[in-house]
């Protein structure tokens, strides 16, 4: 039986629903039970959503408990294969879809990709930590007595990560090393600002010592242990990365489309970079008259970036910088009435340093159970460590107008948007709330990087920047099954970021790192978008005038389901 928080959290969330009958009634029971469990089994998964009851322990990263998790996603495959979904409701009998594809994906996970084995980011606990502090959903000491709870379960992970931890990638290793200290310093240095004044000081400070020194032993042993015989490729191979897209994606694209329609879409990308830019080139450039200069389309788009990247943040105003964007941005989505823009708070934070090494920057919703909590738009400055040339390149890449655009992409009416109207659906479950599309969510969040220049947003210099971002776009679909299906190399790939995507050096190399450390990932921004553009090509196509509001909004009311769900919703 449920705790009556999380009993209270469920009705609300499921208020307005229709009383369930027949087979409906078997889904809903079946899928609600396993989500119930799946939260237990996975405390931290359950914290980020919002519910609280298990905000004292860590995941059980053992081999023993991850074969049981194996053998719970088994029985309630059983469970849903024996409901007749044809009597299903249309929500449920989507819903029932997106559940057995995510317990087919815990198996594979677990018993095929076996990550577990040779990834030790998997083993990473310091957004366990993070999560209690990061959010006011509780008072600070009731917090911070759950702070010291997972702190005690710290050697438990670490155990964990050293009786299974095989042969990892070199790469994976490295970062793993990075991210530890960057835990260390959570829990030594960022956690005594909410500590000092509280009762709980004195309490959590034995707490504290012992999950560090555990941490730094950790330290040492990825470092004289695991790295010397970190020799495992950075590839999946081509039968795996299949079986992965089908999971990361749930799309009906198959490797092959997505590389055709890439490559396409690459050249046709550069060709409307070039349109936007020649007048450009123009104005920067009145002394150039020569006409193989001006048609040379390659010259023009990267002397024209060039020119525009010398306007850019650095580390000491790049958060003020992103704060204007996100300003600016919410005023003009609400000015062109492109999407209804919500109330709920967001927040622009500095990345904190252990989760850094991946990308530049994210946004992270409140979860299902917490809709009015903040939403927080994290950057990365660069790393104290890198030299005064990487910095340069970082920040010419993220260059002020390349800013703007990245906070259409994480914030507005990007991720945050998005998430905001996510956490307003309502069905019978909670499948969709937690289960949803990471290609729907990145899909979203590329494309209206288009609908916001295509409205005028920062005129053609953020123009030139969505185009960018797009050709990136393409660029990893193409890197990330050519890395991991075909052996494309270091030298290959930078030489296709750098040269057909005009990205800087450290960008390129930031996103050879990414794709090493990941894989399949780098496809649904890509596909995604794809497949958001269709579903707007085909509203178009089926209504005379259209409301891009009322478009954009129908399109977001559904959760965050993949989009052939979304489509079939709409009836196109």
């Amino acid at each position: 039986m449920r705790p009556l928080l999380f009993a209270t959290l469920v009705l609300a969330l499921l208020a307005g629903v229709a009383p369930a009958v027949a087979s409906d009634q078997d889904f809903e029971t079946a899928a609600n039970a396993y989500i119930d469990r799946l939260l237990e089994m996975n405390p931290e998964f359950a914290t980020t959503l919002g519910d609280h009851r298990f905000d004292g322990r860590l995941n059980d990263r053992s081999a023993a408990a991850i074969a049981e998790q194996t053998r719970v996603a088994r029985e309630y495959l059983d469970k849903l294969a024996a409901i007749d979904t044809k009597k299903l409701s249309e929500v449920n009998a989507i819903d029932h879809a997106i559940l057995r594809l995510n317990l087919e994906r815990a198996i594979f996970e677990a018993e095929e990709l076996r990550e577990h084995e040779w990834n030790p980011l998997y083993y990473n606990m310091g957004n366990a930590i993070y999560a209690l502090i990061a959010r006011d959903f509780a008072p600070l000491d009731e917090r911070l007595r759950n702070v010291k709870s997972r702190l005690e379960g710290i050697p438990a992970v670490v155990a964990a990560a050293q009786a299974n931890l095989k042969n990892p990638p070199k790469v994976h290793t490295e970062t793993a090393i990075l991210q530890n200290q960057g835990n260390i310093g959570l829990i030594r240095d960022e956690l005594t600002q909410f500590v000092e004044g509280s009762p709980m000081a004195a309490e959590l400070a034995p707490a504290r010592a012992a999950a560090a020194q555990a941490l730094e032993e950790y330290g040492a042993w990825l470092e004289r242990d695991l790295l010397p015989r970190s020799t495992r490729d950075i590839r999946i191979g081509d039968a795996m990365w299949r079986k992965k897209l089908r999971f990361s994606l749930d799309s009906d694209l198959s490797k092959e489309d997505i590389h055709v329609r890439a490559v396409a879409d690459l050249a046709a990308t550069q060709k409307t970079m070039y349109e936007t830019a020649l007048p450009l080139y123009r104005k920067y450039f009145p002394e150039v008259t020569d006409r193989a200069k001006l048609d040379d389309m390659k010259h023009v788009n990267k002397a024209v970036l060039d020119k525009l990247a010398e306007n850019r943040p650095d580390n000491a105003t790049i958060v003020d910088k992103a704060r204007k964007t996100l300003d600016d941005a919410i005023a003009f989505t609400r000015e062109k009435k492109l999407v209804t823009v919500p109330s709920e708070p967001v927040k622009i934070i500095v990345m904190p340093e252990f989760q850094r090494g991946v990308a530049v920057a994210y946004c992270e919703s409140p979860g299902p159970f917490e809709p009015a909590g903040e939403t927080f738009y994290a950057i990365s400055p660069t790393p104290a460590d890198w030299s005064p040339e990487r910095t340069e390149s970082f920040f010419r890449e993220y260059n002020d107008y390349m800013l703007y655009d990245l906070t259409v992409h994480e914030a507005v009416p990007g991720h945050y948007l998005q998430g905001a109207h996510a956490n307003k659906f309502r069905a019978p479950t909670l499948v969709r709330a937690i289960f949803y599309s990471g290609s729907f969510v990145e899909g979203w969040a590329v494309y209206t990087e288009k609908v916001m220049a295509d409205a005028g947003f920062g005129g053609p210099e953020v123009r030139m920047q969505q185009l960018k971002m797009r050709l990136r776009v393409i660029i990893n679909a193409i890197i990330d099954q050519k890395i991991h299906t075909e052996g494309m190399t270091e030298e290959q790939a930078m030489a296709l970021m750098m040269d057909e995507g005009f990205q800087e050096d450290g960008e390129a190399a930031g996103k050879w790192r990414r794709a090493c450390l990941t894989s399949t990932q780098l496809s649904t921004y890509f596909v995604g978008s794809a497949e958001v553009e269709d579903i707007r090509r085909a509203y178009e196509a089926k209504h005379k005038k259209v409301d891009l509001k009322k478009l954009h909004d129908a399109m977001l009311s559904y959760g965050a389901p993949s989009a052939k769900y979304v489509a079939r919703m709409m009836e196109l």
